[in-house]
């Protein structure tokens, strides 16, 4: 078992540090691969274990994965001998993501079947929204013995309305409808970075996908995507937030470079409100301490609201405003599992219903943690990274999940934090 330590903590955070790319659209990108008729090449690709995973997934089904030689961040993948489309290996059941396997490979074979997925638990995410999509361009859906099973005679595109906003049912239906017949329109889509991310991919593979980033798309069928293209995929949103919140945190002076600002506005404008500076350029944004951190209430939304990714690590910076402090949950039901953690390093935090309460304190004291999910993991670092003394991060699994190199990056910044084997 792995874990951080970080010893005396309170060190201001300085220098400049490099985001990776977008740990959610990679996780939809390489299902989409798979309904390529060929090779593509997907750069920018950030070395998590949920890539991983998904590589050994998509490995098992039959494709060609490598990554460059000289570049491990570019991925090199070829479909082109995939014959199945049964998705049974263990993996699947640890990634939440797998279930992009199900658009992808009912959009290739009419027909897919992969165990129901896992991941990260912090509230129930059901797949309703996923099968009546599937179930509108002709499929039939059937979950049995943990297993879910979608197929089709035929797809056909279709008019469907997603009852709630789905970041997961939104990608899983453009997968599932790229090369239906007709035009598909998904109403009521989420508007994610990554949601257009994943459609620009397809559109360089040779899709028909329009209005991506908007509450309505339209998909025209195509028959085959040809592949034989390069594609660079965005950086990464929650990373960005998370730097530039644990910069707040820490009283330091960080630049996070290779970002859009755009996709942080919420958390920036948060920021400032607290008093922090919050200074951006073209691909970075600088964040100063400027000597005081003010309360402010924060309701979690769909994109472009602020990100329930943020909540944890946004948290964490809380705990050392000035006053109290709100935190609405809009999204997902059970967010909470880190709130007990940081009461072990001296924060007073209140869980009332879908919002926890957050009294400032002078300061944090070390303690032994553990991770329960990944925002959970990275708001405990950021805790450690502004308390007194030791602090020890049990479960950093879930960490790796979604930030490549964290402990490094950190260590980069002047950080005193070190990952070691027990």
């Amino acid at each position: 078992m792995e874990r951080y330590i970080i010893n005396d903590g309170c060190k201001p955070l300085k220098g400049e540090v490099c985001i990776s790319g977008a740990k959610n659209a990679a996780v939809a990108i390489i299902p989409a691969s798979l309904l390529v008729e060929g090779t593509c090449r997907i750069e920018n690709i950030p070395r998590i274990s949920d890539v991983n995973s998904l590589k050994d997934i998509i490995t098992y089904l039959g494709a060609k994965v490598k990554f460059e030689e000289n570049n491990d961040n570019v991925m090199i993948v070829d479909t082109s001998d995939i014959k199945s489309y049964i998705a049974a290996c263990d993996k699947v059941k640890n990634l939440r993501a797998s279930y992009y396997l199900l658009g992808a490979l009912l959009g290739r074979f009419k027909k897919a079947e992969i165990m129901l997925p896992g991941g990260c638990d912090f509230g129930f995410r059901p797949m309703d929204q996923h099968f009546k999509g599937f179930e509108a361009l002709g499929a039939k859906v059937k979950v049995e013995h943990g297993i879910v099973k979608v197929s089709a005679d035929r797809l056909k595109g279709n008019r469907i309305y997603l009852d709630v906003v789905s970041v997961g049912a939104t990608i899983n239906l453009m997968l599932a409808a790229v090369k239906a017949e007709g035009v598909t329109i998904i109403e009521n889509a989420a508007k994610e970075p990554h949601v257009v991310d994943v459609a620009n991919f397809l559109n360089t593979m040779g899709a028909r996908i329009r209005g991506a980033g908007t509450d309505v798309i339209k998909i025209a069928g195509v028959p085959k995507l040809h592949g034989n293209a390069t594609y660079s995929i965005i950086p990464d949103q929650i990373e960005t937030g998370t730097f530039m919140i644990a910069a707040a945190a820490t009283k330091g002076d960080v630049t996070v470079k290779n970002v859009i600002p755009k996709h942080v506005e919420s958390l920036s404008a948060k920021l400032v409100e607290m008093g922090i500076k919050v200074i951006q350029g073209e691909d970075w944004i600088r964040v100063k301490y400027d000597g005081k951190i003010n309360k402010v209430n924060i309701k979690t939304l769909p994109y472009p609201g602020f990100p329930t990714d943020l909540h944890p690590p946004i948290a964490a910076l809380l705990c050392l405003a000035n006053g109290t402090s709100t935190i609405t949950e809009g999204v997902w039901d059970s967010r909470f599992q880190y709130v007990d953690e940081l009461k072990r390093m001296g924060a007073l935090i209140k869980v009332e219903g879908r919002m926890a309460v957050i009294e400032g304190v002078t300061k944090l004291t070390g303690a032994p943690t553990k991770a329960s999910d990944l925002r959970a993991g990275a708001a405990l670092v950021i805790a450690g990274l502004c308390a007194e003394g030791r602090t020890d991060i049990y479960n950093i699994k879930y960490i790796d999940r979604g930030y490549e190199n964290f402990d490094k990056k950190l260590r980069s910044l002047g950080a005193d934090i070190i990952r070691v084997t027990d």
